[in-house]
């Protein structure tokens, strides 16, 4: 059975900076197969695995609400999951879904119930599925994922961001979601002063701290070559403070 992982956190404080590098954890210690499903509406997390994507499961949502884009003789439900599977980014250590942005007006209950029916099915064939959500939430208020058994929550290292990810949590409890085990994960620190001053809001969000990464010159330069974050070396700090947040939770 897969074990089920949740990122979630504001944009702009390396939450698919730790999805990817989450990830590469996985892969280089040969932990199993991997669905990645990126369901931010700034979709970026191929990029930081170096995937190509040509369609998301929104635009394909939005494309079948036409009749006329569905061929004679094929239902509207077996177009649905035939252009689900075809949406799947297949490649030697990792698949990948990508959501894509909101879906237009009208109603749209129908290909969201088959939507998720498709991912329970799709998860049974790997060892872990892992979502990089927005801070709201949406694909897990929709149920489109249940049962997670780890969430991370990431925050950058300033106190709005802090009470941010509380806000997250505060939403988990609200959703009823089932969700086994969630962290807090505070980034870009430049000393362990930033960790000090922003305690007191760290404890009012009821998160544990499971780990803090520092500011990595080398994620700011393949950031900004394009390059994917994947590809980081081992001496990367990012990758070494990840890797000791994966040992540390025992994923």
């Amino acid at each position: 059975m897969a074990k089920h992982i949740a990122v979630a956190g504001k944009g702009g404080t390396g939450k698919t900076t730790f999805a990817a590098l989450l990830i590469r954890y996985l892969v280089k210690n040969n932990k199993g197969s991997i669905l990645a499903v990126d369901a931010d509406a700034n979709a970026n997390l191929n990029e930081a695995l170096g995937m190509d994507v040509d369609q998301t499961i929104s635009e394909m949502i939005t494309s079948t609400k036409n009749p006329k884009n569905i061929p004679a003789g094929m239902t509207q439900e077996t177009y649905i999951e035939y252009k689900l599977q075809a949406s799947l980014v297949e490649s030697d250590n990792v698949d990948m879904l990508v959501m894509g942005g909101p879906e237009g007006p009208g109603c749209y209950c129908f290909p969201n119930n088959l939507l998720k029916g498709y991912m329970d099915k799709l998860s049974k064939n790997y060892s872990y599925v892992l979502m990089d959500n927005e801070a709201g939430l949406e694909h897990i208020s929709r149920r489109v994922t249940q049962d997670i058994d780890y969430m991370f929550v990431v925050s950058d290292a300033s106190a709005r961001s802090i009470r941010s990810a509380g806000r997250v949590r505060q939403l988990v409890d609200t959703l009823k979601s089932d969700v086994k085990k969630i962290y807090l994960i505070v980034t870009k620190t430049q000393s362990d002063e930033d960790l000090l001053t922003l305690q007191g809001e760290i404890d009012k969000t009821g998160l544990e701290l499971i780990g803090v990464i520092p500011n990595d010159p080398l994620v700011a330069k393949y950031d900004l070559l394009s390059q994917p974050l994947f590809d980081l070396p081992d001496s990367s700090v990012a990758v070494q403070a990840v890797n000791a947040i994966c040992k540390k939770v025992e994923i």
